[in-house]
């Protein structure tokens, strides 16, 4: 039984896919297609008009058949819709989240290299890999019980499911004041 596992093993690593090299994944992120808020559909112009103005640009997962990346729910405990961005400014993205539809009331979190979330997505083919996405209470709770991750405070509203897409997530949830990194998808 031994031997069995131990050529299996051989028999797997020979088969490895090689990493492409460090020009590949420079390329890559140059390549990652970042959309304009002037273009992005469906987003009212207070927010087109101050992501301009911030410089930003919306990066898309690798993949994603339609836009991706500015969501909207009630991440606090008020009854107007907020908004939230990944917002990539010279390759680095941020999660902007816009309380009560004003641009002048925004809370930023979790800013990353977007270089951090490329992955090989098909041979020979690299991807930008990071998107955003609502977190429902009841998203939230099952991500909790298939992890057993601690005690979960009280949901009362949605979170931001912050994704590296195909390998795991956080989410994001505003409570009392500050930003609580949950358990997300596994």
């Amino acid at each position: 039984m031994t031997q069995l596992l131990l050529l299996l093993l051989l028999q797997t690593a020979s088969t490895a896919v090689q990493l492409p090299p460090p020009e590949a994944w420079e390329h890559a992120n140059a390549a990652t297609k970042r959309i304009a808020p002037a273009v992005f559909p469906g987003i009212p112009q207070w927010l087109t008009t101050e992501l301009t103005r911030r410089h930003c640009s919306i990066p898309q997962s690798f993949g994603a058949n339609r836009p991706d990346n500015i969501i909207r729910a009630l991440f606090n405990d008020g009854n107007v819709i907020d908004w939230a961005v990944l917002c990539s400014r010279e390759r680095v993205s941020t999660i902007l989240v816009f309380w009560d539809e004003q641009a002048q009331n925004v809370a930023e979190l979790s800013a990353e290299q977007d270089a951090n979330f490329l992955q090989v997505v098909l041979p020979d083919k690299i991807g930008f890999s990071r998107e955003i996405g609502v977190a429902k209470p009841a998203t939230i709770r099952g991500y909790h019980r298939a992890i057993g991750d601690g005690v979960l405070p009280p949901l009362s509203h949605s979170g931001i499911d912050d994704a590296f897409v195909g390998k795991g997530s956080v989410v994001w949830y505003w409570r009392r004041g500050k930003w609580l990194r949950l358990t997300g998808a596994d």
